[in-house]
């Protein structure tokens, strides 16, 4: 809904407030104010309203603990202590830090430039398309996308299971980055090139993304601190997002958004590598 249908909603408040597409910022920023006010307050009344219900339909499950048995700062620090260090004494653990980093690499990299590439105009090397077309090929249909795409990798390794299936998943999760590059290279004019590459990235993305978290929570997470290490793992794989997202508007400036995404697939290349290789610690057959 928020990459989708609001952001296809702000392009055309935009519009109703006199935007013109192709102007000068300054030009439009007051239209482009208005527009965005309102969707951050529709945002806002919807948070308030889910807050609301959830306050009605949550159930309250939680039972109080006595005064006997909270524990004091030092017992909590200590524990905090045993959980980490249990978690770096895990098999292969050095491994598959690499691995969650490195899956999502090009991702990382990728995140935050494609959507000025396809905002920037033309005579910068990007595709121009308008915040409503925006909206509307990257969040209703990249979103669709994205979701059939997890829902048949789960189907995908429930069948096969994960050992068999993680380095083709990561393939679909990496490979579609390739779309990118083309539209890059070619910037095609036609609407629906550019959105079936943008739906196939997605179906991509919600493909192989399954296998990471289907992997953290088979070979990583297991053992006396289970949610623990599962959200250890996440926090490392969000940083392993964050950190090439970091450097990528600087790679993009200096590189140009062509050989930007000519670059992003290079960075891939670890990825295949070090999930073809990698090694199960805990049988998944039965999982």
């Amino acid at each position: 809904m928020a990459n989708g249908g609001l952001v296809a909603l702000a392009g055309m408040l935009s519009e109703y407030f006199g935007a013109t597409e192709g102007a000068p910022l300054e030009m439009n920023k007051e239209a482009y104010s208005y527009s965005w006010m309102i969707i951050y307050g529709i945002i806002a009344l919807m948070l308030v309203l889910l807050g609301i219900y959830h306050i009605k339909m949550l159930p309250s499950t939680q039972v109080p603990v006595s005064s006997a048995e909270r524990k004091t700062v030092a017992e909590v620090g200590r524990e905090l202590v045993a959980v980490i260090r249990n978690f770096f004494t895990k098999k292969h653990i050095i491994y598959y830090i690499f691995f969650i980093i490195l899956y999502r690499l090009g991702e990382g990299f990728i995140m935050k430039v494609a959507p000025l590439f396809l905002r920037s105009s033309r005579e910068v090397g990007g595709l121009g398309l308008t915040t409503t077309e925006i909206g509307t090929l990257v969040g209703i249909f990249g979103s669709a996308a994205f979701v059939l795409g997890s829902l048949l990798a789960g189907f995908y390794v429930s069948k096969f299971g994960l050992k068999k299936t993680l380095f083709s998943l990561c393939c679909i999760f990496n490979l579609p980055f390739i779309a990118y590059t083309f539209l890059a290279i070619v910037r095609p004019d036609n609407l629906y090139l550019v959105g079936t590459c943008i739906t196939m990235e997605y179906f991509g993305y919600g493909f192989g993304f399954v296998g990471l978290t289907l992997f953290m929570m088979q070979q990583i997470a297991p053992g006396k601190y289970q949610m623990s290490h599962y959200a250890f793992a996440s926090a490392i794989m969000n940083l392993g997002v964050m950190l090439p997202g970091m450097a990528s508007g600087y790679l993009s400036d200096l590189l140009g958004y062509r050989d930007f995404f000519i670059y992003v697939l290079l960075a891939t290349i670890p990825a295949f590598l070090i999930t073809y290789f990698i090694p199960f610690t805990h049988d998944d057959s039965k999982k």
